[in-house]
């Protein structure tokens, strides 16, 4: 039962954050992970994806700010699609 020692701890870090904090850090994560690809178009459509899930977030589990993160992700990320060229 030593193993499962750390896990109380990882649950009190864990538990202090909401999802749209968790769905903001996974985003950025992921563009910084998509920019060494060079690929604006995946940048775009991973700004599209995650546009989607802000705005699909319950708002019981998020603030009301991240749905309007989420809007403003859906209407930039076309325009960000349409302007590059790869």
């Amino acid at each position: 039962m030593d193993a499962l020692t750390p896990l109380p701890l990882i649950d009190d870090f864990v538990r202090q954050f909401n999802v749209g904090q968790v769905l903001l850090a996974v985003f950025v994560l992921s563009v910084l992970g998509s920019l060494p690809l060079k690929s604006i178009k995946l940048v775009a459509l991973n700004t599209i994806v995650f546009g989607f899930l802000f705005i699909a977030t319950p708002s019981s589990m998020a603030p009301f700010q991240y749905r309007l993160l989420g809007i403003g992700l859906v209407v930039a990320a076309p325009v960000l699609y349409t302007a590059s060229r790869r």
